[in-house]
């Protein structure tokens, strides 16, 4: 296989064993993915075996996303002091005992607990996953990895509700955290065999008040998220509180990372414009990505009237057009302008999400699923050729930071998205918050498709 045929002059690992760290770093993906998209589906039985209220057992799915919200960017650094095999390591392990815990609880606060663990490990994964398989493949093979990586991933989301559902008709909910033991172990070992130690390690202090106001400032993010998701007079002021508490930390964090000797994030890696553009493309994308998630099941169980079976089997296409993408775009940005074909995937995805605004009023399930398809499409074709041109626009020794921007780009945007379509929710009608929650994502892909073609422009002046 040509992605594992090592040639002269080749950066990282021979073949065989860029073989191995990816098998590492996808099956932790796969993990992850997994532990997301199934856990949702299994809060209302949580709840009941639990004895807990609903919006209680709702912290077992935010108290994950908050942890790992609150510590990409603290992950990301420590990666260059630490090394990525170290942080790696210790992220998977913390997961994967995490998830034995969760398997193993018996009450709602001890769930809750291991699910921040959850989080905690996932984020040192995540944060550094891309930047490992930069390390690992040279670069004239990178975009072909990260469309694998995308493929690996829409499969699992598109398996994940089916393998949840299945589980949960015949097992108990511990089971869906209980899967992920031997998988942890796998990767373990993998990960102990072939990741490797990076070479020159940054002996540097750590800059404490950096990491304290970005966990501050991502955790106050996800909570004002959290809050204009549900409707009411009391959770906008909370969702303004917090969101008050975001933009001021966040303010402090820049102001801070300027005047460090050693930042958490050094901003010189954005002085790269590409590498800036391609990151808040891939924050307006997601954007997008999270509004439609959101709006789409109650599109089809609150106005549609489908089942929350039929429902999940709706969105099935989309990660398939992922599938059908991905490996085909990355290969591509190996050979021609990354900044183009995520433009043209993005192009496709705003015409995908264009036809859903436009849904009749009584669509047939095979016309949604065309169009949930050019939507996985146009985002497949999209989402690893940006990946490939934010990380090959960072050194080597900034991989680690450009990764962990890559994944708080992808947290935040999803987060923002959610956000947008609660807050539409608590002021129109379900039926029309829906359709303009729609249109508004195809208003956000526009954007990202202008910060693409801003990046077309910089490939002219380089040229010239």
């Amino acid at each position: 296989m040509a992605l594992f045929s090592s040639q002269p002059g080749d950066e990282g690992l021979p073949g065989f064993e860029r073989g191995l760290a990816m098998a590492a770093v996808m099956t932790m993906a796969a993990m992850v993915v997994f532990d997301g998209s199934m856990i949702n589906i299994a809060l209302p039985q949580i709840a009941r075996s639990l004895n807990a209220s609903v919006g209680a057992t709702v912290w077992v799915a935010n108290g994950y996303l908050l942890s790992a919200a609150m510590t990409l960017a603290i992950f990301a650094a420590l990666s260059s002091r630490l090394g990525f095999r170290s942080v790696f390591i210790f992220g998977l392990s913390v997961f994967t005992l995490a998830s034995v815990g969760c398997a193993l609880s018996t009450s709602l606060d001890m769930l809750i607990a291991m699910r921040v663990l959850q989080g905690i490990g996932g984020a040192a994964t995540l944060s550094i996953g891309p930047a490992i398989l930069r390390s690992v493949f040279p670069n004239r093979l990178l975009g072909r990895v990260l469309g694998l990586n995308a493929l690996l991933i829409g499969t699992s989301t598109a398996i994940a509700p089916i393998l949840g559902g299945t589980i949960l008709s015949t097992l108990s909910w511990q089971w869906l955290f209980a899967i992920n033991i031997p998988l942890g172990i796998i990767a373990m070992l993998l990960a102990l065999r072939v990741v490797p130690h990076n070479p020159a390690l940054k002996r540097e202090p750590f800059d404490y008040a950096g990491a304290v106001l970005s966990a501050v400032a991502l955790g106050a993010l996800v909570m004002a998220a959290d809050a204009f998701t549900h409707q009411g007079n009391s959770d906008l002021i909370t969702a303004l509180i917090y969101g008050g508490i975001a933009i001021f930390t966040g303010m402090a964090f820049v102001w801070v990372q300027r005047r460090a000797t050693k930042p958490l994030l050094p901003l010189n890696i954005f002085a790269s414009s590409r590498f800036s553009l391609a990151a808040l493309t891939s924050l307006a994308s997601f954007v997008s990505q999270g509004i439609t998630f959101i709006a789409l099941p109650f599109l089809f169980q609150s106005v549609y009237g489908y089942s929350a079976l039929v429902s999940a089997l709706l969105f099935t296409p989309w990660p398939i057009g992922i599938i059908l993408a991905a490996p085909h775009a990355g290969r591509l940005a190996d050979r021609y302008s990354a900044a183009i074909i995520s433009t043209i995937g993005l192009s496709i995805f705003a015409v995908g999400l264009a036809l859903l605004a436009m849904l009749p009023e009584h669509a047939q399930a095979w016309d949604i699923c065309l169009r949930s398809l050019l939507c996985g499409i146009g985002f497949g074709c999209f989402q690893s050729p940006n990946n490939r041109e934010m990380l090959s626009n960072a050194s080597r020794e900034n991989s680690g930071y450009a990764s962990g921007v890559l994944a708080i780009m992808r947290t935040f945007g999803q987060c923002l998205g959610a956000a947008f379509v609660g807050v539409l929710m608590s002021i129109y009608a379900q039926s029309s918050a829906i359709h303009i929650s729609l249109w508004l994502a195809v208003i956000a892909t526009v954007l990202a498709i202008v910060l693409s073609v801003s990046r077309l422009r910089g490939y002219k002046l380089a040229a010239g």
